[in-house]
């Protein structure tokens, strides 16, 4: 059996901090909506065997007969309901890949400026190392503060990077660490966060600082400037 790498796409949050009432992943950045410039990138990548979107439950039938049919992706094999936590709808998106699978890439539907290079390279880490992410380095001083709002110490940040998605997996590795926090009523909103708390490493591999995040209104201000950037300036295919 050859490899099949599975991409699971939590696209399950109701996005409050943004303060509209479209769900983030469902907000427009280009005149296309956050998930399907993260779907693109997946679809493109010669990485990924099939997508499983994960979408709020009263969400479903609109994104798969109204949102995604416009798009004609050929490599997603399911829409599906997600869960009240963000580890939930991933582990349904874990219960509908194919049986083949064996790595499992994650990735959050409001990171829409991950690059092909990025599925690659955790691909890859993930083969080797059992489990890889994305990260960035941290460039700015990082203090940890008491309650009372005094600084307790400052923290040495040359060790200290800031974890991003994709993040990939063994597939089998990341049920079990699934399960683990299950049983433990552990909470967690990083996927690596689970597998690290069963003993098992978690390697690094590129990310970058243009691989926002948008939860908030001034993130897509952000997103449509990186978004004009590479428009002016293309990737090359690969990456």
């Amino acid at each position: 059996m050859g490899e099949w790498v599975a991409a699971v796409i939590p696209a399950a949050g109701c996005g409050a901090r943004m303060g509209s009432e479209i769900p983030k992943q469902f907000l427009e950045l280009g005149d296309v909506p956050l998930l399907v410039h993260v779907l693109r990138v997946f679809e493109s990548s010669r990485m990924i065997s099939e997508i499983v979107v994960v979408v709020p439950r009263d969400a479903v039938t609109f994104c798969r007969d109204e949102l995604l049919p416009p798009y004609t992706f050929s490599k997603i094999s399911v829409v599906i309901a997600g869960g009240a936590r963000r580890q939930d709808s991933v582990w349904n998106g874990l219960q509908a890949v194919d049986e083949r699978t064996t790595i499992v890439v994650v990735h959050d539907a409001v990171r829409p400026f991950l690059t092909g290079a990025m599925i690659e390279e955790a691909v890859a880490g993930a083969r080797t190392h059992g489990a890889a992410i994305a990260a960035i380095p941290l460039h700015d001083t990082v203090k940890r503060v008491a309650q009372d709002g005094l600084i307790e110490t400052t923290l040495n940040r040359q060790r200290l990077w800031s974890a991003q998605t994709p993040q990939a997996f063994d597939a089998g590795l990341l049920r079990d660490a699934h399960r683990s926090s299950q049983e433990a009523g552990v909470d967690a909103t990083d996927d690596a966060f689970l597998v690290e708390r069963t003993g098992h490493r978690v390697a690094i591999v590129n990310g970058s600082p243009d691989n926002i995040k948008i939860t908030r209104p001034e993130d897509l201000v952000m997103g449509e400037a990186v978004l004009a950037a590479r428009e002016n300036h293309p990737f090359p295919e690969s990456q």
